[in-house]
């Protein structure tokens, strides 16, 4: 008798799920790292570019939007544009400070967009009426790289421009408007 119960523990261990190697379900034998499917090649952290002193290029295309910061960002004409990155070089995220001292932070793992930094601004706009607003439309963004490399300084503007191809009249309508 004495012999079986040597056995038993020897027997035991084997399904003891202390000691077992196996993991208790099948998620927990995947490894714990970062997908590398959500890290894109070429996206740079914005930190990184300014410890290498990189040159930022902000996409042009911001100043000709003729965007309302309190309408949806599906409202611009050309959706094209929405498409575009942000900036050149790609960056993962960027801090977009108002002049009155509002910040807000646009992101995105493949590269900022300019409909990425458009949402945010409209995330912090949408529920002000025209009227509160002094200056409610998109001028641009500036990047100052000696004051602060990491945000860009977000420029509003009173009206709307003209669509393109039109004349001095559509610019007047939507001025009264």
């Amino acid at each position: 008798m004495a012999a079986e119960v040597q056995k038993q523990p020897a027997t035991l261990s084997k399904v003891d799920s202390a000691i077992d190697d196996a993991p208790a379900s099948p998620s927990e034998s995947k490894p714990r790292h970062r997908r590398t499917s959500s890290t894109v090649s070429g996206v740079f952290r914005i930190e990184d570019l300014e410890q290498d002193g990189a040159d930022l290029k902000i996409a042009p295309e911001t100043q000709k939007l003729n965007w309302k910061i309190n309408s949806s960002p599906s409202t611009v004409e050309d959706k094209d544009m929405l498409k575009k990155l942000l900036t050149t070089p790609p960056i993962k995220k960027i801090d977009l400070h108002f002049p009155l001292g509002l910040e807000v932070t646009a992101r995105n793992l493949k590269g900022v967009t300019i409909k990425d930094a458009l949402d945010v601004i409209y995330k912090q706009y949408k529920k002000k009426a025209d009227d509160e607003l002094d200056n409610p439309y998109l001028a641009g963004f500036e990047w100052d790289r000696e004051e602060c490399y990491t945000k860009f300084i977000v420029h509003q503007k009173k009206s709307g421009d003209a669509p393109s191809g039109g004349g001095k009249k559509k610019k007047a309508k939507s001025e009264e408007a």
